[in-house]
C-alpha cells in the first residue's frame, strides 16, 4: 500500500464520563476510497473532524503530508456571512485551482450561484457544500452524509463525479448502494476504536458480526472462568503460599478486565402501536391534478392503495411528492379530481424535516407533550426515562435540549414519537437520515412486519428495494406512474415491453395483482421470512411435544379433565400453526429456487 498522505495516530477524546476515542487509528493514502461506519454516537464525524483539523483531541497525534490538501463537507454546511452561493464556492480556491470549476459545478447541481445563501432549501445548501468541496479537486475529500437531502438523480450524479476523481475520499454514510459503489476500504468505529477491513462496504456486516461473535464466545470464557476463580477463592485456599497469591492477583486482574470491557451498544426497539385493523380500501384517487403557479405537477393521476400495501414515492426535489402524499392522505385538496380515504384509517406521519421538534424543549418533554413523566405506547403507560431507553437514550438525557442532540438522535426521537401513537397507515417522509445503518436494518424488519399500509418518500435506493411492493414514480410533466416492485425494478420495466409493462395505474379498483410484473425477486418481507419460519416451525415442534408429553399420561382425563382439554386444543392449534407455516416456508423455497434458476 501506498504511504499513507494522513494519519492519526493513538487518538483519544472524552467529552465527559465514557471516552468517546480511545487509542483510535486512521491511515489515508492517495487515492484511497474509505467509508467510516459505526453507530450512532459512536464518534464518526467527530473522527472527521479531526482528520480535517477542525476539532482537538486529547492525546495523540495528527499527521498530514506537506501540500496535502483536503476538503471537509459536513452534515450541516454553514452559508452564513456570504452574499451568494458563488462566493461560498469559490471560497478557498488556491491560485492554480480552476477559477471556473465551482460555477461549473453549481450549474451541473442546479444551482446559478446568485441564490442569497439566506434562503436555500436543505437540499440546496447541501448541493452548494458538495461544490465548495469538489471545486480545488482536493487530495483528501472527508464527507459526511453526502447524500442528506439529495434526490436521486444528483446521488446518481455524485457517484460519477467522486469515480472520476483522482481524490483520496473517507466518507459517511446511511446510503448502503452509495457506499457499495464507491468504498474499497471499510474503517468501523466501534467502542471508541477502530477495525480496518481492506474489502469495500458490500463485505463489512459478515465481518463485523463474526467480531462480534468471537467477543461474546470469548467474554463468556471469561466469565466462566471467573466463576472457577471465584469458588477456589471461597473453597480452596489452604495457605499463604506464593502459588496462592499469584492466582489471587490472577483473578484480580481478570475480574478488572471485565468490568472494563465495553458492552456492544443495544439495538434500538422498535415497536409500532397498532390501531384497528382499517377496511381493505386505505385511499383512492382518480383523476387527481394540482398546479401551483405554473405548470402541472400532477396531472390527471389515479392509484388505488390497500391495507398492506408498500407504496414508494420517488422523484427528483420539487417535482411534488410531498404535494402528492398529502393529496392521498387527505392533507391537501387536488384542483381537479378526487380523493377517498378508506373506513378507520389512523394515519401517522414521521416528519424528517424535523420540523415539529422544538429546539429549546426537553427530549422528555418531546415525548410527553410536556404533560408528566409517562407515555402512552403500545396499549402500555410506560415512564418516559423506560421508553426513552428502547431508542438509546441515556436517564442523564432526559433534560437535555432537543437542539443539542446529534442529527441520529433526532432521528431516534421522532421515530419515538411516530411510533408511539397508533396507526394503520403510516406515512414516511425521508425516514432514513441521519440513521445509523443497524437502525435502518431494524426499521426495515418493523416494516415488513407492519400491518397496516405504509407510503414512504425516500431518494435512499436500498431502503426503497427492501421495504415497497410498488413505486409511484414522476416521468416529467406532472405524469406520474406506478411500477410494481422497488426502485431498481423501474429501469427493467421501462426497458421491456413499453406501455405493456409502463402502466400509469388510470384504472381505479386496478388491484396489486393487476400490476404490471418487474422483475422476479424476494421482497424484503419474503426475504424475512425465509429467515425466520425455521424457527418458529423449530418452536411449535417443540410445543407439540410437550402437549404430546401431557396427553400421553393415560390417567389424565379421569384425574384432570381440564388439563386434557386444554392441552389437546392446544395441540391442535399448534399443529395447525405449524401446517401453515410449514406451506409459506415451502412455497417461498419454490420461489426462491425459481428465481435463482431462472
Amino acid at each position: 500500500m501506498a504511504p499513507p498522505i494522513l494519519t492519526l495516530a493513538d487518538i483519544s477524546l472524552t467529552f465527559g464520563g465514557t471516552p468517546l476515542l480511545e487509542g483510535a487509528e486512521l491511515m489515508v493514502s492517495a487515492g484511497e476510497r474509505l467509508c467510516l461506519v459505526g453507530r450512532n454516537g459512536s464518534g464518526k464525524s467527530t473522527l472527521l473532524k479531526i482528520a480535517a483539523g477542525l476539532v482537538e483531541f486529547d492525546a495523540g497525534a495528527r499527521f498530514v503530508q506537506p501540500g496535502t490538501t483536503i476538503r471537509y463537507l459536513p452534515q450541516e454546511p454553514d452559508l452564513s456571512g456570504y452574499a451568494t452561493v458563488l462566493d461560498y464556492a469559490e471560497d478557498g480556491l488556491a491560485p492554480g485551482d480552476d477559477p471556473y470549476r465551482a460555477r461549473h459545478l453549481l450549474g451541473l447541481l442546479g444551482l446559478a450561484g446568485d441564490e442569497n445563501p439566506e434562503r436555500l432549501s436543505g437540499g440546496e445548501a447541501r448541493r452548494a457544500a458538495l461544490a465548495r468541496a469538489l471545486a480545488p479537486k482536493p487530495d483528501i475529500l472527508l464527507l459526511d452524509e453526502p447524500t442528506n437531502h439529495l434526490d436521486m438523480p444528483a446521488i446518481q450524479w455524485l457517484e460519477d463525479e467522486l469515480q472520476s476523481l483522482g481524490s483520496a475520499i473517507v466518507m459517511i454514510s446511511h446510503d448502503r448502494r452509495f457506499l457499495e459503489t464507491l468504498s474499497k476500504a471499510t474503517v468501523w468505529l466501534d467502542r471508541g476504536q477502530i477495525r480496518r477491513l481492506d474489502k469495500g462496504f458490500a463485505s463489512f456486516e459478515e465481518w463485523r458480526d463474526e467480531i462480534l461473535e468471537q467477543e461474546a464466545s470469548d467474554r463468556h470464557k471469561l466469565d466462566r472462568k471467573i466463576h472457577r476463580e471465584n469458588h477456589w477463592l471461597i473453597h480452596g485456599v489452604t495457605a499463604r503460599r506464593k502459588r496462592n497469591q499469584r492466582r489471587l492477583g490472577d483473578l484480580i486482574t481478570m475480574r478488572q478486565q471485565r468490568r472494563e470491557l465495553r458492552q456492544v451498544t443495544g439495538d434500538v426497539k422498535l415497536a409500532p402501536t397498532v390501531a384497528a385493523q382499517s377496511g381493505k380500501l386505505v385511499a383512492e384517487a382518480e383523476g387527481v391534478s394540482k398546479t401551483y403557479d405554473g405548470p402541472k405537477i400532477i396531472d390527471d393521476f389515479s392509484v388505488r392503495i390497500l391495507r398492506g400495501d408498500r407504496v414508494g414515492f420517488v422523484g427528483p426535489n420539487g417535482a411534488g411528492k410531498t404535494t402528492l402524499l398529502n393529496i392521498l392522505t387527505g392533507i391537501t385538496e387536488p384542483d381537479t379530481g378526487k380523493v377517498r380515504l378508506g373506513a378507520s384509517v389512523q394515519m401517522v406521519t414521521l416528519d424528517q424535516s424535523r420540523e415539529s421538534l422544538d429546539a429549546a424543549s426537553t427530549l422528555s418533554d418531546a415525548l410527553t407533550g410536556g404533560s408528566g413523566d409517562h407515555v402512552s405506547a403500545g396499549g402500555q403507560v410506560r415512564h418516559v426515562i423506560s421508553y426513552m431507553k428502547d431508542f438509546l437514550f441515556s436517564p442523564e438525557q432526559a433534560r437535555t435540549p432537543v437542539g443539542e442532540l446529534s442529527g441520529g438522535e433526532r432521528g431516534r426521537l421522532m421515530l419515538a414519537r411516530a411510533l408511539a401513537r397508533p396507526s394503520n397507515l403510516l406515512v414516511l417522509d425521508e425516514p432514513t437520515n441521519d440513521l445509523d445503518l443497524e437502525t435502518l436494518d431494524l426499521l426495515q424488519e418493523m416494516l415488513a412486519d407492519y400491518q397496516g399500509a405504509v407510503m414512504l418518500v425516500s431518494h435512499d435506493r436500498d431502503f426503497i428495494d427492501r421495504i415497497v411492493t410498488s413505486v409511484i414514480a414522476f416521468e416529467g410533466q406532472g405524469h406520474w406512474c406506478e411500477y410494481a416492485g422497488g426502485y431498481s425494478d423501474i429501469a427493467a420495466q421501462q426497458s421491456g415491453a413499453g406501455s405493456e409493462v409502463k402502466s400509469k395505474s388510470k384504472a381505479v379498483g386496478k388491484s396489486p395483482a393487476g400490476k404490471a410484473p418487474g422483475k422476479a425477486k424476494l421482497s424484503f418481507k419474503e426475504t424475512h421470512a425465509l429467515k425466520t419460519i425455521p424457527d418458529e416451525m423449530a418452536r411449535l415442534q417443540g410445543e407439540i411435544e410437550g402437549h404430546q408429553n401431557t396427553l400421553a399420561d393415560t390417567d389424565l382425563y379421569a384425574r384432570d379433565r381440564q388439563t386434557f382439554d386444554a392441552a389437546a386444543t392446544a395441540l391442535a392449534a399448534a399443529a395447525g400453526d405449524l401446517a401453515g407455516f410449514e406451506e409459506e416456508w415451502l412455497a417461498l423455497e419454490i420461489k426462491r429456487e425459481e428465481i435463482e434458476g431462472g
